[in-house]
C-alpha cells in the first residue's frame, strides 16, 4: 500500500466544472449544486484500502452534511481496465452496499482529476458557496491499521465552518491515501 499525499490545489481555486454520469447513469455537474451552502468533491474509489477504512463513516457523514445543506459527490478516477473493482457497474454495488446518499460519479477520461490535481484516495476538496476551494485535506488522521476509527473531525471542522458562512482554518493536512491509478502513460505532470 504506497501512501499518496494530497497536492494542495491552493485555497481560493474555483471549482473545476465537470459533467459524469453517476451509478444510475445521470450526468451531474457542479452547477446542480448552485443553491447548496458548499459543494465537497471526494475522489475516491472502491479497493483502496484508506477509502474502506473510513466507507462507513464517509457515508455517515454524507448524510448527516447533506442534510444541513452541503452538496457532495464522490469520483472515481481510476483505470478500470487494471482495476476492475472499481468499475461503475462495481460502484453501483458499493454504493448501495455502503448507504451513499450522494451521487458517485465515474472519470472515464481521468480529465477531471487532473483538473482538480487530485492525487490519492480518498482526495476531499471543499468549495463554499461560491465554488471557491476553501478546504482540501484529510478527513481525519486515522489511517487503515492505526487502531484509530475515523470521526471525520478534519473535515467536520471545515464544513461546519462553511455552514457557518465562515473560513475554515488555513492550517490543513494533506490526505494519504492510495495513488489514483492511471491509465499507462497518463500520469500527470503535476506530479515531476
Amino acid at each position: 500500500m504506497v501512501r499518496t499525499p494530497s497536492t494542495m490545489l491552493p485555497l481560493g481555486t474555483p471549482a473545476p466544472d465537470f459533467a459524469l454520469p453517476d451509478v444510475d447513469g445521470k450526468t451531474v455537474k457542479p452547477g446542480d449544486f448552485s443553491d447548496s451552502k458548499g459543494l465537497l468533491v471526494v475522489f475516491m474509489c472502491n479497493h483502496c484500502p484508506f477509502v474502506i477504512h473510513l466507507a462507513e463513516a464517509l457515508a455517515a457523514f454524507g448524510v448527516e452534511y447533506q442534510e444541513k445543506g452541503l452538496a457532495m459527490v464522490g469520483i472515481s478516477s481510476n483505470d478500470v481496465d487494471n482495476y476492475p473493482a472499481d468499475s461503475p457497474d462495481k460502484m453501483a454495488l458499493e454504493a448501495e452496499a455502503r448507504g451513499y446518499t450522494f451521487p458517485y460519479l465515474y472519470d472515464a477520461t481521468q480529465d477531471v482529476a487532473k483538473a482538480y490535481r487530485a492525487a490519492c484516495t480518498p482526495d476531499f476538496f471543499l468549495f463554499d458557496a461560491d465554488h471557491k476551494l476553501v478546504y482540501r485535506g484529510q478527513f481525519d488522521s486515522s489511517r487503515p491499521d492505526s487502531g484509530v476509527a475515523p470521526t471525520g473531525e478534519d473535515l467536520r471542522a471545515a464544513c461546519d465552518a462553511v455552514l457557518a458562512g465562515e473560513k475554515p482554518s488555513d492550517k490543513q493536512l494533506p490526505s494519504i491515501g492510495c495513488n489514483i491509478k492511471w491509465k499507462p502513460g497518463a500520469e500527470p505532470d503535476y506530479f515531476n
